[in-house]
């Protein structure tokens, strides 16, 4: 595996930047907090930490708390060693997961492989990173005698991943917006039945996108933000993406058996976060093929890896399907890959999202830097509905394993894309009782609940409704954060 630019890794303390270039320089706890920079780009290193052979050998036998310690301390150095590695130990727990491996691999067959990441208390993978936003941000907040507002947007699971790391939390409130109507009834109800006086729902009249329009406009008035506390835990938070790094190398260590050996990673991707976690881990050394991404009929990213051209869709166009976490159609953390894609130029990623908003979008496709882009590894495809239902028929019939529909996304394109010799691990979004619409359209039958999910749907809910107004949701947020 080739690294494209020599400057884009290092074995320096990691200080952090903006993709658009207005940043000082800053350490991790000065971005631990936040979403968008203040110049409205986002959050990276200066450059990526690099693994030497002999620190990933030493990597392989670590359980996965000590392995996210030795992975997440490359990016921190403003926490010391002792404090970190308890927050860490905290987060990945068997009483959290359920097993003390956190995130187990399952072989289906000789190569193929499903990386369950499903086992946290939302039952999506996000838990895996949002148990550990609620250790760091209490840590700091009370280090610091802070408090913290967190403003968020969800297509399905972050939302409620978020609200069950913060509850109860001192210091912090949660607010969350959601796409009215649009989410599974299984996510509503995991996120609407939650009665913790620190958290509050706010359901948008429109689509995903129109809840991340939001956050972004109310994260970028500088003065509202300073003035309530506002903070992120979006997939564009910078310590979110990180503790997705750590997956990567625990799946590529459990398919594997020497670090000579080269995997695949299939992932479902609509907001890019999940899969940008799989190329630091590639950037740091991690000997990955390909990161195969797969989308739905919102195929945004698909078309870009394809062609070149990124095409955002509006909120008419952006379509309701049966994997609604990826009905996204404008990727927040795809500024950060085009940041290195570009060769690290902040000057070309302002410019080019001028052009996004102004003109719906960019075409790289003719662009010098389009040339480098296979040294990155992606690879991408999409899925309809139809290819849905037969891939969960199909894992289901050979395997006796049922998978949600967006882990069926992401099965279909890595099989359409799998090569022969090289280990492929595709990665799983949520467990299937979260889509039982779907599945019982495809198997005929509801999915297994996991004990004490039984009755969830029917739970006292509490939400508010409202139209796509940022100021209206400013004044929701201030009037329930006076002193």
């Amino acid at each position: 595996m080739s690294v494209p630019a020599s400057r884009l890794v290092t074995t320096s303390p990691t200080r952090y930047v903006s993709t658009r270039g207005r940043m000082p320089v800053a350490r991790f706890c000065d971005v631990l907090l936040g979403g968008l920079a203040p110049d409205g780009g986002l959050v990276v290193p200066q450059a990526y930490p690099r693994l030497t052979a002999d620190e990933l050998a030493a990597m392989r036998k670590l359980s996965y708390a000590d392995l996210a310690f030795s992975v997440i301390s490359r990016f921190v150095d403003d926490i010391p060693e002792g404090d970190l590695r308890s927050l860490v130990h905290r987060a990945y727990r068997r009483e959290v997961f359920g097993s003390a491996d956190i995130t187990p691999l399952k072989t289906l067959e000789p190569g193929l492989h499903l990386l369950q990441l499903s086992n946290g208390p939302t039952l999506a993978f996000k838990d895996v990173a949002m148990q550990l936003l609620g250790e760091m941000f209490e840590y700091v907040l009370q280090r610091e005698g802070r408090t913290l507002n967190i403003l968020g947007a969800t297509s399905g699971d972050t939302g409620s991943a978020a609200e069950y790391a913060m509850r109860g939390r001192k210091g912090i409130r949660v607010f969350m917006l959601s796409p009215h109507g649009k989410m599974s009834p299984f996510q509503r109800a995991q996120m609407y039945s939650l009665q913790d006086a620190n958290i509050f729902n706010i359901a948008i009249r429109g689509v995903f996108d129109d809840c991340q329009d939001i956050v972004k406009a109310v994260s970028g008035d500088a003065a509202f933000k300073s003035a309530h506390q506002i903070g992120a835990v979006n997939s564009i938070n910078w310590a979110r993406v990180v503790a997705q790094v750590v997956y990567y190398f625990k799946g590529y260590f459990a398919a594997t058996r020497s670090n000579d050996e080269q995997v695949s990673f299939a992932v479902p991707s609509g907001n890019f976060g999940n899969i940008f976690a799989g190329h630091i881990a590639r950037m740091m050394g991690l000997p990955i093929r390909h990161l195969i991404l797969a989308s739905n009929e919102n195929d945004v990213l698909d078309e870009f890896f394809r062609s070149g051209r990124y095409r955002v869709r509006s909120s008419r166009e952006t379509q309701q399907t049966s994997s609604p976490s990826m009905d996204i159609s404008k990727a927040s953390n795809f500024e950060r890959f085009v940041f290195d894609l570009v060769g690290r130029d902040p000057a070309m990623v302002a410019r080019l999202w001028r052009e996004v908003e102004d003109a719906g979008g960019f075409n790289l496709g003719e662009a010098p830097c389009w040339r480098t882009v296979d040294q990155y590894g992606f690879v991408s495809g999409r899925s309809s509905h139809a290819e849905r239902l037969n891939a969960i028929r199909r894992i289901h019939g050979q395997y006796g394993v049922t998978i949600d529909p967006h882990t069926a996304d992401g099965i279909n394109v890595g099989l359409q894309q799998r090569e022969p010799g090289v280990p492929l691990i595709c990665m799983e979004t949520a467990l299937p009782a979260k889509f039982a619409e779907t599945i019982r359209e495809a198997l005929g039958h509801d999915p297994e609940v996991p004990p004490g999910y039984e009755g969830l749907e029917s739970r006292l809910q509490r939400v508010a409704v409202m139209d796509p107004d940022a100021e209206a949701v400013k004044a929701y947020i201030a009037g329930r954060t006076k002193s």
